[in-house]
Protein backbone atom coordinates (compact mmCIF):
# COMPACT_ATOMS: atom_id res chain seq x y z
CA UNK A 1 0.00 0.00 0.00
CA UNK A 2 1.35 3.44 -0.98
CA UNK A 3 -1.66 5.71 -0.51
CA UNK A 4 -1.65 8.17 2.42
CA UNK A 5 -3.67 7.36 5.52
CA UNK A 6 -5.09 9.48 8.33
CA UNK A 7 -5.12 8.45 11.98
CA UNK A 8 -7.42 9.16 14.91
CA UNK A 9 -6.34 8.15 18.42
CA UNK A 10 -8.89 8.20 21.24
CA UNK A 11 -7.03 7.60 24.49
CA UNK A 12 -9.72 7.08 27.10
CA UNK A 13 -9.24 6.48 30.81
CA UNK A 14 -10.54 2.93 30.34
CA UNK A 15 -9.88 1.98 26.70
CA UNK A 16 -7.62 3.28 23.92
CA UNK A 17 -9.06 3.26 20.42
CA UNK A 18 -7.30 3.92 17.10
CA UNK A 19 -8.91 4.33 13.67
CA UNK A 20 -7.22 4.66 10.28
CA UNK A 21 -9.04 6.06 7.24
CA UNK A 22 -8.16 6.82 3.63
CA UNK A 23 -8.72 9.92 1.49
CA UNK A 24 -12.42 9.04 1.16
CA UNK A 25 -13.01 8.62 4.89
CA UNK A 26 -13.24 4.84 4.57
CA UNK A 27 -12.18 2.90 7.66
CA UNK A 28 -9.15 0.76 6.82
CA UNK A 29 -7.89 -0.39 10.20
CA UNK A 30 -8.73 -0.14 13.88
CA UNK A 31 -7.87 -1.44 17.33
CA UNK A 32 -9.11 -1.24 20.93
CA UNK A 33 -7.11 -2.09 24.07
CA UNK A 34 -7.31 -1.41 27.78
CA UNK A 35 -5.49 1.86 28.38
CA UNK A 36 -3.65 0.54 31.40
CA UNK A 37 -1.00 2.63 33.13
CA UNK A 38 1.11 3.54 30.09
CA UNK A 39 -1.11 5.49 27.70
CA UNK A 40 1.71 6.14 25.24
CA UNK A 41 2.67 2.47 24.97
CA UNK A 42 -0.94 1.33 24.59
CA UNK A 43 -1.57 3.96 21.89
CA UNK A 44 1.56 2.81 20.04
CA UNK A 45 0.40 -0.83 20.20
CA UNK A 46 -3.06 0.09 18.89
CA UNK A 47 -1.54 2.18 16.12
CA UNK A 48 0.69 -0.68 14.96
CA UNK A 49 -2.22 -3.15 15.02
CA UNK A 50 -4.39 -0.73 13.04
CA UNK A 51 -1.67 -0.01 10.48
CA UNK A 52 -1.11 -3.72 9.94
CA UNK A 53 -4.86 -4.19 9.36
CA UNK A 54 -4.81 -1.30 6.88
CA UNK A 55 -1.76 -2.68 5.09
CA UNK A 56 0.19 0.48 5.87
CA UNK A 57 3.18 1.65 7.89
CA UNK A 58 3.87 4.77 9.91
CA UNK A 59 5.53 6.22 6.82
CA UNK A 60 2.10 6.31 5.15
CA UNK A 61 0.54 8.44 7.93
CA UNK A 62 -0.10 11.92 6.52
CA UNK A 63 -1.71 13.40 9.62
CA UNK A 64 -2.91 12.19 13.01
CA UNK A 65 -5.19 13.72 15.63
CA UNK A 66 -5.60 12.59 19.22
CA UNK A 67 -8.53 12.95 21.59
CA UNK A 68 -9.71 11.63 24.93
CA UNK A 69 -8.45 11.72 28.48
CA UNK A 70 -4.86 10.90 27.49
CA UNK A 71 -4.69 12.83 24.24
CA UNK A 72 -1.52 14.63 25.37
CA UNK A 73 0.28 11.29 25.80
CA UNK A 74 0.89 10.57 22.09
CA UNK A 75 3.53 13.13 21.00
CA UNK A 76 5.32 10.30 19.17
CA UNK A 77 2.69 10.45 16.44
CA UNK A 78 0.91 13.82 16.66
CA UNK A 79 0.95 17.21 18.31
CA UNK A 80 -2.60 17.89 17.18
CA UNK A 81 -5.57 17.18 19.45
CA UNK A 82 -9.31 17.80 19.58
CA UNK A 83 -11.84 17.44 22.37
CA UNK A 84 -13.89 14.28 22.90
CA UNK A 85 -17.09 16.24 22.30
CA UNK A 86 -15.84 17.53 18.96
CA UNK A 87 -14.63 14.13 17.79
CA UNK A 88 -17.81 12.31 18.80
CA UNK A 89 -19.85 14.95 16.99
CA UNK A 90 -17.67 14.69 13.88
CA UNK A 91 -17.79 10.90 13.84
CA UNK A 92 -21.56 10.68 14.30
CA UNK A 93 -22.27 13.43 11.80
CA UNK A 94 -20.21 11.53 9.23
CA UNK A 95 -22.50 8.51 9.51
CA UNK A 96 -25.76 10.27 10.41
CA UNK A 97 -25.93 13.72 8.78
CA UNK A 98 -28.51 16.20 10.05
CA UNK A 99 -30.00 16.98 13.44
CA UNK A 100 -29.24 14.29 16.00
CA UNK A 101 -28.81 13.69 19.72
CA UNK A 102 -25.76 11.60 20.65
CA UNK A 103 -25.78 9.45 23.78
CA UNK A 104 -22.23 8.40 24.60
CA UNK A 105 -21.72 6.00 27.50
CA UNK A 106 -18.02 5.64 28.18
CA UNK A 107 -15.90 3.94 30.77
CA UNK A 108 -15.64 6.93 33.11
CA UNK A 109 -18.29 9.42 31.98
CA UNK A 110 -21.40 9.84 29.86
CA UNK A 111 -22.51 12.59 27.53
CA UNK A 112 -25.48 13.88 25.57
CA UNK A 113 -24.45 15.97 22.56
CA UNK A 114 -26.93 17.71 20.29
CA UNK A 115 -26.13 18.60 16.68
CA UNK A 116 -28.21 20.89 14.46
CA UNK A 117 -29.23 20.18 10.86
CA UNK A 118 -25.81 21.34 9.60
CA UNK A 119 -23.98 19.02 12.00
CA UNK A 120 -22.90 21.85 14.29
CA UNK A 121 -22.89 21.25 18.03
CA UNK A 122 -25.83 23.09 19.60
CA UNK A 123 -25.44 21.82 23.18
CA UNK A 124 -23.93 19.13 25.32
CA UNK A 125 -24.18 17.77 28.84
CA UNK A 126 -21.53 15.64 30.53
CA UNK A 127 -21.36 13.70 33.77
CA UNK A 128 -17.87 13.32 35.19
CA UNK A 129 -18.67 13.55 38.88
CA UNK A 130 -20.20 10.13 39.45
CA UNK A 131 -19.52 6.65 38.09
CA UNK A 132 -23.25 5.84 37.94
CA UNK A 133 -24.41 5.49 34.35
CA UNK A 134 -20.94 4.58 33.05
CA UNK A 135 -18.96 1.51 32.08
CA UNK A 136 -17.17 1.71 35.43
CA UNK A 137 -20.54 1.31 37.16
CA UNK A 138 -21.26 -1.84 35.15
CA UNK A 139 -17.82 -3.23 35.99
CA UNK A 140 -18.40 -2.58 39.69
CA UNK A 141 -21.83 -4.24 39.61
CA UNK A 142 -20.48 -7.23 37.66
CA UNK A 143 -17.91 -7.67 40.42
CA UNK A 144 -20.60 -7.55 43.10
CA UNK A 145 -22.48 -10.28 41.24
CA UNK A 146 -19.31 -12.29 40.57
CA UNK A 147 -20.03 -12.16 36.84
CA UNK A 148 -17.81 -11.59 33.81
CA UNK A 149 -18.65 -8.18 32.36
CA UNK A 150 -19.22 -9.66 28.92
CA UNK A 151 -21.89 -12.00 30.30
CA UNK A 152 -24.24 -9.30 31.57
CA UNK A 153 -25.98 -8.64 28.25
CA UNK A 154 -27.17 -12.22 27.79
CA UNK A 155 -28.36 -12.36 31.40
CA UNK A 156 -30.37 -9.13 31.08
CA UNK A 157 -32.20 -10.63 28.09
CA UNK A 158 -33.35 -13.55 30.25
CA UNK A 159 -35.02 -11.34 32.84
CA UNK A 160 -38.72 -11.85 33.49
CA UNK A 161 -39.16 -9.42 36.41
CA UNK A 162 -36.69 -6.56 36.58
CA UNK A 163 -35.32 -5.53 39.98
CA UNK A 164 -35.13 -1.73 40.02
CA UNK A 165 -32.36 -0.06 41.98
CA UNK A 166 -33.44 2.96 44.00
CA UNK A 167 -30.02 4.61 44.35
CA UNK A 168 -27.88 6.34 41.73
CA UNK A 169 -24.78 6.09 43.90
CA UNK A 170 -22.44 3.26 42.92
CA UNK A 171 -21.70 2.39 46.54
CA UNK A 172 -25.35 2.34 47.61
CA UNK A 173 -26.37 0.51 44.43
CA UNK A 174 -23.86 -2.16 45.31
CA UNK A 175 -25.49 -2.51 48.71
CA UNK A 176 -28.89 -2.83 47.01
CA UNK A 177 -27.53 -5.54 44.73
CA UNK A 178 -26.25 -7.51 47.71
CA UNK A 179 -29.60 -7.12 49.47
CA UNK A 180 -31.42 -8.35 46.35
CA UNK A 181 -29.16 -11.41 46.30
CA UNK A 182 -29.94 -12.02 49.99
CA UNK A 183 -33.64 -11.84 49.21
CA UNK A 184 -33.26 -14.52 46.55
CA UNK A 185 -33.86 -12.32 43.51
CA UNK A 186 -32.78 -13.81 40.20
CA UNK A 187 -29.43 -12.59 38.92
CA UNK A 188 -30.90 -11.92 35.45
CA UNK A 189 -33.54 -9.62 36.99
CA UNK A 190 -30.89 -7.76 38.96
CA UNK A 191 -28.72 -7.28 35.86
CA UNK A 192 -31.63 -5.88 33.89
CA UNK A 193 -32.27 -3.47 36.74
CA UNK A 194 -28.63 -2.40 36.58
CA UNK A 195 -28.96 -1.74 32.84
CA UNK A 196 -32.15 0.23 33.47
CA UNK A 197 -30.35 2.32 36.08
CA UNK A 198 -27.59 3.20 33.58
CA UNK A 199 -30.02 4.34 30.90
CA UNK A 200 -32.27 6.24 33.29
CA UNK A 201 -29.28 8.09 34.72
CA UNK A 202 -28.17 9.21 31.24
CA UNK A 203 -31.62 10.13 29.96
CA UNK A 204 -32.23 12.40 32.93
CA UNK A 205 -29.25 14.53 31.90
CA UNK A 206 -31.08 16.25 29.01
CA UNK A 207 -33.95 16.02 26.53
CA UNK A 208 -33.46 14.35 23.14
CA UNK A 209 -34.23 15.31 19.56
CA UNK A 210 -36.17 12.99 17.23
CA UNK A 211 -33.10 11.20 15.85
CA UNK A 212 -30.94 9.52 18.49
CA UNK A 213 -27.52 7.90 18.10
CA UNK A 214 -25.74 5.84 20.78
CA UNK A 215 -21.97 5.44 20.93
CA UNK A 216 -19.33 4.13 23.32
CA UNK A 217 -18.11 0.80 24.58
CA UNK A 218 -21.18 0.15 26.72
CA UNK A 219 -23.46 0.37 23.66
CA UNK A 220 -21.02 -1.64 21.56
CA UNK A 221 -20.78 -4.58 23.97
CA UNK A 222 -24.28 -4.47 25.47
CA UNK A 223 -26.80 -4.25 22.62
CA UNK A 224 -29.62 -5.01 25.04
CA UNK A 225 -28.98 -1.62 26.67
CA UNK A 226 -29.61 -0.03 23.27
CA UNK A 227 -32.86 -1.97 22.96
CA UNK A 228 -33.93 -0.85 26.44
CA UNK A 229 -33.08 2.76 25.60
CA UNK A 230 -35.24 2.52 22.48
CA UNK A 231 -38.15 1.25 24.56
CA UNK A 232 -37.69 3.94 27.21
CA UNK A 233 -37.61 6.89 24.78
CA UNK A 234 -40.24 5.42 22.46
CA UNK A 235 -38.35 5.83 19.18
CA UNK A 236 -35.52 4.22 17.20
CA UNK A 237 -31.93 4.44 18.38
CA UNK A 238 -29.25 4.37 15.69
CA UNK A 239 -25.78 2.86 16.09
CA UNK A 240 -22.64 3.48 14.01
CA UNK A 241 -21.04 0.33 12.64
CA UNK A 242 -18.34 0.55 15.34
CA UNK A 243 -19.87 2.46 18.28
CA UNK A 244 -16.74 2.26 20.42
CA UNK A 245 -14.59 3.77 17.64
CA UNK A 246 -16.75 6.83 16.96
CA UNK A 247 -14.44 9.29 18.73
CA UNK A 248 -11.34 7.85 17.07
CA UNK A 249 -13.03 7.99 13.66
CA UNK A 250 -14.02 11.60 14.33
CA UNK A 251 -10.38 12.39 15.19
CA UNK A 252 -9.25 10.70 11.96
CA UNK A 253 -11.75 12.80 10.00
CA UNK A 254 -10.25 15.94 11.58
CA UNK A 255 -6.85 14.66 10.46
CA UNK A 256 -8.18 14.16 6.94
CA UNK A 257 -9.51 17.73 6.93
CA UNK A 258 -6.18 19.02 8.19
CA UNK A 259 -7.76 20.84 11.13
CA UNK A 260 -5.68 21.88 14.14
CA UNK A 261 -6.17 22.10 17.87
CA UNK A 262 -9.42 23.17 19.52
Amino acid sequence: MTDPVFVGLDIGASRTKVAIIDNNGTLLGHAVKKSGTDFSRTAADCLDISLEMAGATRAHVTRAVSTGYGRANVPFVTETSKTEIGCLARGCSHYFPGEISIIDIGGQDNKIIKLDSAGRRSSFKMNRKCAAGTGAFLEEMAGRLDLPLEGMDDLARQSEEMVKLGSYCTVFSGTEVLESIRQGKKVADIVKGIFYSVIKRVLEMDSLTDRVVMTGGVAAHNPYIVRMAKEMIGRPVMLPEFPQLTGAIGAALYALAGEGKD
